[in-house]
């Protein structure tokens, strides 16, 4: 089989567990990782309008992924789909493999940004809503996927409080909750976002419906929050 055909080859949710032990080292994060895999699937098997084949399209949706230990469970997602060839993955973290312990936009398709140090990837997500509608760009979504951890640094408050004014409605934010913040939020987490103006939903994340019904809730004239409760990392 040729790279290109490995490439195309999609899998389904079941054979995500095998993808994601082709990846070894002592970087991989795992469980981290893990926390974050249904959310992943969910966007990319039902919500996010992109594909291998849409990578580069103007009109595609954006997904930024922040949380610093998810890129294993996000290269399997985009193996899954046909983004990259299966056959990456036993390479992670090695010197000459594409897939390093943080994606890389630039080496990886489908990456959107290069991404690893916390509090990044929320900012990043609020200028590329701004950049989008400033080119009157006004269909394509943008995602982004970050860590309750994340949330103890002060950019992304900065974005949070900017984003809901500005009424951002194409910027969607999951935070996957597995209770490793070191500072708790009074009201949760949902209402830190909620007192800046944004639509905000807590479910479980690791059922499907549910997470799906959260994604595709309206939220007209407000960015969209999607609090993810996963089993806390210790666990």
């Amino acid at each position: 089989m040729t790279i290109t055909e490995q490439r195309t080859q999609t899998y389904g949710y079941a054979d995500l567990p095998r993808l994601m032990g082709l990846m070894t080292g002592d970087e991989k994060h795992g469980p981290a990782a893990t926390s974050t895999l249904d959310v992943l699937w969910v966007l990319y098997d039902r919500v996010l309008r992109v594909g291998p084949e849409s990578a580069d399209a103007p009109g595609r949706d954006r997904f930024l992924l922040s949380k610093g230990h998810g890129p294993m469970a996000y290269y399997a997602v985009l193996a899954a789909k046909g983004f990259l060839p299966a056959a990456w993955l036993p390479g992670f973290g090695s010197y000459d493999s594409p897939l390093g312990h943080h994606p890389d936009r630039t080496l990886i398709p489908g990456v959107e940004i290069g991404s690893g140090s916390l509090g990044h990837g929320l900012p990043i997500a609020v200028g590329t809503a701004l950049g989008l509608r400033a080119q009157e760009l006004h269909d394509p979504a943008v995602w982004t996927l970050v860590g309750d951890a994340e949330l103890d640094e002060g950019s992304n408050h900065e974005a949070i409080a900017f984003a809901g004014p500005a009424g951002l409605d194409r910027l969607h934010t999951v935070v996957v909750d597995n209770s490793s913040a070191s500072y708790a939020r009074p009201g949760g987490i949902a209402a830190r976002f909620e007192a800046a103006g944004w639509s905000a939903r807590t479910v479980d994340g690791r059922d499907h419906e549910a997470l799906h019904a959260a994604f595709t809730a309206p939220h007209p004239g407000r960015p969209l929050v999607v609090v993810a409760q996963v089993e806390p990392k210790n666990a």
